[in-house]
């Protein structure tokens, strides 16, 4: 693939510099498959598995038999919480559950690296050579927005990511009033996240502790195996 050479803008928006983006990271290619997976289980993940129905064991009430077994003609029953029955218990309901689940780390960067080369191809990155918010004021951030050409109207259905190096207050007190504005650290995000939004505004250090993010093959050591119980761990 080409070298891909952005332009590194200021605060005010002028071209101040230009950056190379390394080939590794930004190679064109987009693995649907994979960015389906980690959407899939980001999501999985935020579910709270708060849903619950009572069965009739746990409804109150029904502990005597409504009437004799036999001699009265109507159908026999031993319970008014029975499930046939209103303010019955309910059958195969919902309960209290866990929907998370991880996925591999090399999938998670494969899905993120696709996520940003989409954005790549669309021309929705822009590179800021630093962020400094003096005063935690929303003008500075929405001024900031005007002078990179951001048209705030066409946006504020969608989202635009912010990411950084680091992230101090007054960014924070700067940014909760939009909207339409997330932010987030370069070593943070996911693929959800850069996906969602409609533009990509990332610094120049947060740039490069993504790029260093993604390239690291390491992660961590691979443990002692465990053996079965009552056998101690090998060394």
């Amino acid at each position: 693939m080409e070298t891909i050479i952005l332009p590194v803008h200021d605060y005010a928006g002028k071209e101040v510099d230009t950056i190379t983006l390394d080939k590794k990271i930004f190679d064109g290619i987009i693995n649907s498959s994979v960015v389906y997976q980690a959407i899939n289980a980001y999501r999985a993940n935020q579910r709270k598995g708060l849903a619950a129905t009572k069965t009739r064991g746990e409804v109150s009430g029904g502990g005597k038999k409504p009437w004799k077994q036999k001699g009265t003609g109507r159908a026999r029953v031993g319970s008014t919480r029975s499930p046939l029955w209103r303010h019955g218990g309910v059958v195969f309901g919902p309960h209290p559950r866990d929907f998370s689940y991880t996925l591999p780390a090399k999938i998670k960067n494969s899905a993120l690296k696709s996520c940003l080369n989409s954005k790549l191809k669309g021309n929705s990155i822009i590179v800021l050579d630093s962020l400094k918010i003096e005063k935690a004021k929303t003008k500075e951030i929405t001024q900031l927005l005007t002078n990179l050409k951001i048209k705030i109207k066409e946006l504020k259905q969608n989202n635009i990511l912010l990411l950084l190096d680091k992230i101090d207050k007054s960014l924070k007190l700067s940014v909760r009033n939009l909207s339409y504005l997330n932010f987030n650290t370069a070593e943070q995000t996911h693929a959800y996240e850069i996906l969602n939004c409609r533009k990509v505004i990332i610094t120049k250090a947060g740039l490069a502790d993504l790029t260093k993010r993604l390239k690291a093959t390491g992660g961590k050591k691979p443990g002692p195996e465990k053996k079965r119980a009552g056998k101690k761990v090998s060394e």
